[in-house]
C-alpha cells in the first residue's frame, strides 16, 4: 500500500528476442552455427561493404510469419525494412535492417497459466503488440584484468551479426515479475514447439528485455518506464522484475524521481544497475532501407503455412485436462516439451491408460532423461514397449515394484518388458492355491500376531503382506494377497 493507501501496481512488458534457427543470415549466406572460432561466419553483406546487396531469406520469413500465427497475431499483406541508425561497435555497417511502421505482424495474444505458491493457478490473456524481423549483433567479449575496471580492453565477435531474429513486443499487460516469467516461458515454448528456434537462453537464441514502470492504482496513468536489457534466464527475469518494482515504489515514496534509463541485472548482487539512459525512436533515425524491396505474403502462401502448424502447448493442456482427465499439473509437465508429449501421445495410442502414461513419464522415465541430458525422442524404451509394460501391470502380471526394477534395463537397452520378465522369471504369482498355502504357513508361524489381529489390531495386515513379499520375492498379486490373507486371519 501507498501513503494514500491506494495499492502500488506495477505494468511491464516484454520484447522477447529470438533468434530464428535458420542455417543462413537473415540477408546473406554466412553461416550461422554457434560455437566456431571468432569472425569466421562474416561476408560482406554482413559488414555492408560496397557494391553489396541484402537478399531476404525465404527461410525467415516462413518461420516469422509461422511465428507470428501461433501468437495469434494479424499477418500484414505489406510490409517493409528499415535501417536502424545503431552506432555500436558490435554492428559492422553502423546502422541495424529492423522493421519500424509496417512490421510483418500485429495485434495477436497468448494465453499464460500462472502457477505461484500458496495461490490459486490462474490464466491470464497477454496482448502481444507486434512481431517484426531484424538481424541481431555481434558479441563484445571484455578483456584483459586491469586492477580497477576489470578489463583493459574489449574484442567483438561479428559471427552473430546478421542472423535473423523474431522480436515479439508484449502489451503492457503484465503486473507481476512471476507473470513476465511465465510469459516468456510460454513464448520459448512455443516456438520450440513450431521448430524455428531452439529457444536455447544459455547460447543466447532467445532473450528478454523487461519494460517496469508502477502506478499508484489500475485506473492511474503508467508512471516512468525503466527497461532492463538482456535477461537470459525465466528465474532471472522474475527476481529483476519484482527488484525494480519494489526499487521504484521506493524512489516515489521517499520523493524521489524515476528516469527512464536502461538498466542491468547483476545476478550476484541481486539488484539492477543504471547503464545508460534510453534512446528514442526519433534517435534512431529510421527510414526505409532502398536495398530492399517490399515484402508481400499472399493468401495462398499465408494458408499453405497456418495448415503447417502443429497443435501447440495452450491446445495440448486444455486436450489433455479436459479429454484425457489429466491433473492442470500433469498436463502442464507433459507438454513442456514437445518430445515428451509426443512420446507420451505414442504410448495412449496403443492402448496405455493416460494417467498411468502420465505417471511413469513424468516421474522415473523424466528423471533419467533429465540426467542425462536426453530428449524423448532418443530414449531407448519405446512408447510400444513402455505400453507393454504398463499393460502387465494393469492385467497383474507384474507388480509396480517389478516394474521399477525392470525399467533402468528398459531405458538404457531397449528392448521387451514381457522378455526381461520371461528371462528372469519375474512374473506376478497370482495363483491363489499356491497363495493360500504361503498363507497358512505365515498364520502357523505367527500366533501371536494372528491373535492380535483377531483382537482388533487391524494394522497387522501390512505385517502379513510384508511377509507374504518377503517369501516370494515380492511377486505375489498384491489385491489378490490381500484378499487371501483377510479370509485366512479370520478362519
Amino acid at each position: 500500500m501507498s501513503d494514500s493507501g491506494v495499492a502500488w501496481e506495477a505494468v511491464i512488458g516484454l520484447e522477447t528476442h529470438v533468434q530464428l534457427g535458420t542455417e543462413s543470415k537473415i540477408f546473406s549466406a554466412a553461416s550461422t552455427a554457434f560455437g566456431d572460432e571468432p569472425n569466421t561466419h562474416i561476408d560482406p553483406v554482413v559488414c555492408g561493404l560496397p557494391g553489396t546487396l541484402p537478399v531476404l531469406n525465404r527461410k525467415v520469413l516462413e518461420y516469422a510469419v509461422k511465428a507470428a500465427m501461433a501468437l495469434n497475431l494479424n499477418i500484414a499483406e505489406h510490409s517493409k525494412f528499415d535501417r536502424k541508425q545503431y552506432f555500436y561497435p558490435d554492428l559492422p555497417k553502423n546502422y541495424q535492417i529492423s522493421q519500424f511502421d509496417e512490421p510483418i505482424a500485429e495485434d495477436g495474444w497468448i494465453e499464460v497459466e500462472i502457477a505461484e505458491k500458496g495461490k490459486e493457478t490462474y490464466l491470464k490473456k497477454i496482448g502481444i503488440e507486434r512481431l517484426h524481423m531484424e538481424e541481431d549483433a555481434g558479441k563484445l567479449v571484455h578483456a584483459g584484468s586491469d586492477r580497477l575496471s576489470g578489463a583493459t580492453h574489449s574484442l567483438v565477435d561479428y559471427n552473430r551479426a546478421g542472423v535473423a531474429l523474431a522480436e515479439i513486443v508484449s502489451k503492457p499487460d503484465l503486473r507481476t515479475g512471476r507473470e513476465a516469467s511465465e510469459y516468456a516461458s510460454e513464448i520459448r515454448r512455443i516456438m520450440r514447439y513450431l521448430d524455428v528456434s531452439d529457444g536455447n537462453m544459455q547460447e543466447g537464441s532467445l532473450r528478454c528485455d523487461v519494460n517496469i514502470s508502477v502506478r499508484r492504482g489500475s485506473e492511474a496513468p503508467f508512471g516512468t518506464k525503466v527497461e532492463i536489457k538482456n535477461m537470459n534466464s525465466f528465474s532471472a527475469i522474475q527476481k529483476a522484475c519484482e527488484y525494480e518494482i519494489n526499487r521504484q515504489i521506493k524512489a516515489y515514496e521517499s520523493g524521489e524521481s524515476v528516469i527512464q534509463e536502461t538498466r542491468l541485472w547483476d545476478e550476484g548482487k541481486q539488484l539492477t544497475k543504471s547503464m545508460r539512459s534510453k534512446e528514442g525512436s526519433s534517435d534512431y533515425r529510421y527510414f526505409p532501407d532502398p536495398d530492399l524491396g517490399p515484402i508481400e505474403v499472399n493468401s495462398d502462401l499465408r494458408e499453405k503455412w497456418r495448415s503447417e502448424l502443429p497443435e501447440l502447448p495452450a491446445t495440448k493442456r486444455h486436450r489433455y485436462a479436459n479429454d484425457l482427465g489429466l491433473s492442470i499439473y500433469d498436463a502442464r509437465v507433459l507438454t513442456d516439451e514437445l518430445p515428451m508429449a509426443e512420446y507420451f501421445e505414442a504410448t495412449i495410442k496403443l492402448g496405455a491408460d493416460a494417467k498411468s502414461s502420465a505417471n511413469w513419464i513424468t516421474g522415473d522415465i523424466a528423471a533419467y532423461v533429465n540426467a542425462n541430458r536426453l530428449n524423448f525422442d532418443q530414449l531407448l524404451l519405446s512408447p510400444k514397449y513402455l505400453a507393454e509394460m504398463l499393460e502387465m501391470i494393469q492385467s497383474g502380471k507384474i507388480s509396480g515394484k517389478i516394474a521399477k526394477e525392470i525399467l533402468s534395463d528398459l531405458i538404457t537397452k531397449g528392448g521387451s518388458p514381457k522378455r526381461i520378465v520371461e528371462e528372469r522369471g519375474l512374473g506376478m504369482i497370482s495363483d491363489q492355491k499356491v497363495l493360500t498355502s504361503i498363507v497358512k504357513d505365515l498364520i502357523v508361524q505367527y500366533p501371536n500376531e494372528v491373535d492380535s489381529y483377531k483382537a482388533g489390531k487391524t494394522k497387522l495386515l501390512g505385517f502379513f503382506i510384508g511377509q507374504l513379499m518377503k517369501k516370494t520375492g515380492g511377486k505375489a498379486d498384491p489385491k489378490l494377497a490381500n484378499q487371501i490373507i483377510t479370509k485366512c486371519l479370520l478362519d
